[in-house]
């Protein structure tokens, strides 16, 4: 398929562009110091004007948009409630306009606006020039504006946005789980590059685990016209602020093309250098400049890692050890503005994953997710697996070429990140389609030869193509693996949804299928492991789901507060790490049918004690009966037979005879604490930043109380906004608004009231960052 096929202008768009890893900070960066010449790269996220409609003119460069919304990118083109409204209500066709000038001695240059992500179609106008169109909401691309630029007078970028889930582009076309919502909800930024630039950069690590470890760098370089300059090519790596290794190679003017084209530069015997792993993800610095007549005319960063990951016929590899995987899938969608949530709200997505969940992988179901969350996955030691935008349905050539697409841009955009081990080049349970297939499977392979490619389906019985079969299996016992290198990628969910409102007996046999796939998982090691559906609820379609909107079969909640499943993948890490206690119950005597008497715990202790009051009622070990491959066993307690007064629980935690951990639980049944728990404090004042804000109601001793559902007056004094509802009425004893920054330093208070148990506040400061450059 043509690269730019769907381009309405040709040339316009660059599709597929890998956007650089430092692109959209606060303020303009320039490479290359006293360089009049060097890439700039200035976001372009604030300032924009809104309209919910298509308007005469409205693309015109004379247009009046003054009675527009001023708005900030990520933006949603509505806000919504977070459960029980209409999906309808964000299906239509939206209005963005951007006024600009064009920063002064860039003349020569030429500039791109790169657009991360738009939901679904964006056509875009420049001064009232047609640039083209991008169809596809989850992957990057670029327009060049240097032929409609003017330099002396203010310039407009219009776009005009289709969120109506258009049938001809993936994923819509068929029914689809889980909503895509709408606006331009990424970052926006103008690229200033010179004639000749570097367009992108693949880093491929080589002998990671010998004495001799290496890279290639491929530099995809873009010229508009051949130059009769010595160019240069220079490649450095770096930890920190130390160069271990660099080499330069000049370039011949046969080279430039209009067309990106890759030279190779090899960096060889690079000593002692430090893997990228689960527990040590070790990054460094991949440095390139490209030089004209010794002058630096470009520069370019990625930040990379040494591993070497691989699915074998015995599990998966990192690093030459096997790796039991344990993960879940993630939507990356929130409540109130569905996808539009900036860098810091994503990045805490990988964080909870990983700190919290104790994951070691993730898959991005279903569709390329924020760089921010990707970068995230990098630092914290998590591994990815990748895939294109789709749900079951195959659409007509024109479809497939779109998914076709969605792949190169996948990988142009993410391929040096270490955490993406799997790419996932199938429309997630699908049925086959052998020359699709077989096309996405060549792209990737022709794209990235150091990645496998997986496929997920739900039937095996399916045409294996990729290199890892994928499997989603939602029965139990699970099928035995058919193939040699086999990953379960989605299990549970929607055969048991699960509310944090539901009765215990729910609450605790949600978590133990959880741990009965993990126990089976582990029994056999061609398995390589599993991705349970899912780590987060999300919202759906009227089609699917509960009846609200919303398909309840995470291991946390919307709000990402934890259902007692999430405390089994909890419990799953070594003790050295975190000595983990969690119970699969709420204390209460009558929540079972009859009575309570089985007592469900996931920790990573070896011995549990269990006392009323100061009354021993029960001990117990690990459950390796029913779990007998676990390294770490749900515990199970029968306390039905210890009839005594009823009181406070106490859980003691022991590890080789010594106490390592205890929790109290109240016997009262009375809500005795309002808290409010922040992600962070500190925000900076650029109108898009923000943080959660968890609501809890406990009892004495910290435990939710999950039958609390009282209203929570919320008051925001500052520059400031809130996302979310207020008042704000609680779900299963908790839940969470969004704090986000305006565009005005200064302090900010949240004033939280519950209608019994009091007061609470929070201070935030909004830290001053300085205007867009543009």
């Amino acid at each position: 398929m043509d690269r730019r096929r769907f381009v309405q202008s040709a040339g316009a768009l660059i599709a597929g562009t890998a956007l650089s890893r430092h692109v959209f900070p606060d303020d303009a960066i320039r490479i290359g110091t006293g360089n009049p010449t060097g890439r700039l790269t200035l976001a372009m996220n604030r300032n924009w004007r809104y309209s919910p409609a298509i308007l005469d003119g409205a693309h015109s460069r004379d247009f009046d948009d003054s009675g527009f919304e001023r708005v900030v990118i990520p933006h949603t083109n509505v806000r919504l409630p977070w459960h029980s409204f209409d999906e309808k209500k964000y299906q239509f066709v939206s209005t963005y306009r951007r006024h600009f000038m064009v920063p002064q001695g860039t003349q020569g240059q030429r500039f791109f606006v790169d657009f991360e992500g738009a939901m679904t179609a964006a056509k875009v106008w420049h001064n009232g020039t047609y640039l083209g169109e991008h169809q596809g909401g989850y992957t990057p691309f670029s327009f060049e504006v240097t032929q409609t630029l003017d330099f002396d007078k203010e310039n407009v970028l219009s776009v005009e946005i289709d969120s109506t889930e258009p049938p001809g582009i993936p994923p819509f076309g068929g029914q689809i789980d889980y909503l895509t919502f709408g606006g331009i909800y990424r970052e926006v930024s103008l690229r200033i590059v010179p004639d000749t630039f570097i367009e992108n950069i693949f880093v491929r690590t080589r002998d990671v685990l010998t004495a001799r470890p290496g890279l290639e760098v491929n530099c995809f370089l873009q010229s508009r016209e051949r130059t009769a300059a010595a160019l240069v090519v220079e490649v450095a790596i770096r930890d920190d602020k130390r160069v271990i290794a660099a080499a330069k190679q000049a370039i011949e003017p046969s080279m430039l093309t209009a067309e990106p084209k890759a030279c190779t530069i090899g960096l060889d015997n690079l000593g002692s250098i430090k893997l990228w792993g689960l527990a040590h993800p070790n990054l460094y610095q991949l440095q390139v400049r490209l030089l004209q007549d010794g002058r630096q005319i470009d520069h370019d960063v990625r930040s990379i890692g040494f591993r070497e990951a691989q699915f074998t016929d015995h599990g998966f590899e990192l690093n030459g050890k096997v790796v039991k995987l344990r993960g879940l899938d993630r939507h990356q969608t929130f409540p109130f503005v569905g996808q539009a949530m900036p860098r810091r709200v994503q990045r805490k997505d990988a964080q909870i994953l990983r700190n919290q969940l104790k994951c070691n992988i993730v898959r991005t179901s279903h569709y390329p997710q924020s760089r921010h969350f990707l970068d995230a996955c990098d630092e914290v030691g998590l591994l990815v697996l990748e895939e294109i935008p789709g749900w079951q349905h195959i659409g007509d050539e024109a479809w497939k070429g779109l998914s076709i697409e969605a792949v190169r841009q996948m990988i142009r955009r993410d391929w040096n990140h270490p955490s993406i081990v799997l790419w996932g080049v199938r429309i997630n349970e699908s049925r086959d389609d052998h020359d699709f297939y077989a096309r996405t499977n060549a792209v990737a392979h022709e794209l990235d030869p150091t990645r496998q490619t997986g496929g997920v389906r739900y039937f095996q019985e399916s045409e294996f193509l990729e290199d890892v079969f994928t499997m989603n299996d939602f029965g139990f016992p699970l099928k035995p693996p058919n193939h040699p290198r086999y990953l379960n990628t989605e299990f549970v969910g929607h055969t048991y949804p699960t509310k944090t409102i539901d009765n215990v007996e729910r609450l605790t046999e949600h978590m133990m299928r959880h741990a009965r796939i993990h126990d089976q998982l582990a029994s056999n090691p061609q398995y390589a492991g599993g991705i349970g559906w899912c780590a987060f609820d999300y919202n759906t379609h009227g089609d699917f789901g509960s009846g609200d909107r919303i398909c309840y079969h995470g291991v946390t909640d919307i709000f990402r507060e934890a259902k007692p499943a999430a405390g089994f993948y909890r419990a799953q890490c070594d003790p050295e790490e975190e000595v983990v206690l969690e119970p699969a119950f709420h204390w209460a005597p009558g929540d079972e049918s009859v009575g309570f008497s089985r007592a469900v715990v996931c920790s990573n202790c070896d011995h549990l004690k269990f006392y009323v009051g100061d009354r021993l009622i029960a001990e117990v070990g690990p459950d390796r009966v029913q779990f007998a491959h676990l390294r770490f066993p749900p515990f199970v307690a029968d306390l039905g037979k210890h009839r005594g007064p009823w009181g406070d629980l106490r859980i003691e935690g022991y590890i080789q005879g010594k106490k390592r951990i205890a929790k109290n639980f109240s016997g009262k049944g009375v809500d005795q604490k309002f808290v409010l728990l922040p992600d962070d404090t500190s925000l900076l004042a650029d109108g898009a930043d923000s943080t959660r804000v968890v609501l809890r109601v406990t009892d004495e001793f910290g435990a939710i109380r999950p039958f609390a559902n009282d209203a929570i007056k919320l008051e925001l004094e500052g520059p400031a906004e809130i996302i979310g509802d207020h008042p704000f009425p609680l779900v299963g004893g908790t839940g969470a608004i969004w704090i986000r920054s305006k565009e005005r330093a200064g302090r900010v208070l949240l004033t939280a009231t519950h209608p019994r148990l009091g007061v609470q506040q929070v201070e935030f400061e909004m830290i001053a960052t300085p205007e867009e450059a543009v």
